[in-house]
């Protein structure tokens, strides 16, 4: 059995919808993803990680992975696409530089690019920061963020989970990852607006088999739902959350998951926040 006491400890899909960016904005149905957020923030920290590895759908990067090494990470944070919502937030969390070296040194040997962070002009997107809002309150457990891949495919994401806990085991710390998407993503105008019945449903099964840490069923249908949901950033976040539950379940581990909060809408999207440990 993996040691539990250091290594990647949990994964997590956390909503980033711009309206949770502050409760005056939030409207009434979107509500319980933020008290979501926070139940499963508070579940997380009693777990004690050492650092909180965040994937961002909206950091975007055409070939590389990058590891941000910035500490602390302090900037503000605009919402580009939805100023109105976002124009500024300032921010000011503790970074962990050597978590973020190990993991990008962990992708050399697989030939797969990565690259250090450092940049002191760099600020985070809202997708990178509002999970953290509620599950850190506080800004008190170190952040790493990383990007989504456009030029890496469903394998290369999950191997990037998976070195998410090599990186974690040799680096002694105790991690937790966080993608930070939606699952469905055909976005329409107004926010009010469900997904189609048909992404729903998909959406639906997607976390009934998560919360029922099927990992083997997810892997096989994956490509296949991703595609018919037209997922966030074609799914490449949620594949790295695989690979992530790939390293949770290794030596024989099974994974349970636990879904807080309601599924929920935000302009066609299908949002969902799930916590996924090993049983032990």
């Amino acid at each position: 059995m993996p040691d539990v006491d250091r290594g990647l400890i949990a994964a997590a899909v956390a909503a980033h919808v711009p309206s949770l960016g502050s409760e005056a904005t939030t409207p009434d149905f979107q509500r319980s993803l933020v008290g979501g957020l926070r139940e499963m923030g508070a579940e997380i920290r009693a777990m004690k990680p050492d650092v909180l590895v965040v994937e961002s759908a909206h950091w975007v990067s055409t070939f590389n992975w990058f590891a941000t090494l910035q500490d602390p990470h302090r900037g503000v944070c605009v919402a580009t696409e939805a100023l109105e919502l976002i124009p500024g937030t300032p921010y000011e969390r503790k970074g962990d530089p050597e978590f973020g070296t190990a993991l990008i040194e962990a992708f050399k040997p697989h030939s797969v690019p990565a690259f250090p962070n450092a940049s002191e002009h760099y600020s985070w997107d809202y997708a990178g920061l509002i999970p953290l809002l509620y599950l850190d309150p506080d800004a008190e457990v170190p952040v790493v963020q990383i990007p989504t891949v456009l030029a890496a495919d469903y394998s290369e994401c999950r191997l990037a989970g998976r070195l998410v806990g090599e990186a974690a085991r040799a680096t002694g710390r105790r991690a937790v990852f966080v993608a930070s998407s939606a699952l469905t993503h055909a976005v329409v105008r107004g926010r009010h607006n469900w997904p189609t019945p048909a992404r729903m449903e998909l959406d639906r099964k997607f976390i009934d088999l998560v919360r029922a840490g099927a990992l083997d069923r997810i892997d096989a249908w994956f490509p296949e739902y991703a595609a018919a949901v037209k997922a966030e950033m074609g799914g490449r976040v949620i594949a790295t959350l695989l690979g992530a539950m790939q390293a949770l379940s290794a030596g024989g581990s099974k994974l349970s998951g636990r879904q807080f909060g309601e599924y929920t809408q935000s302009s066609g999207s299908g949002n969902v926040n799930l916590l996924i440990t090993p049983v032990h």
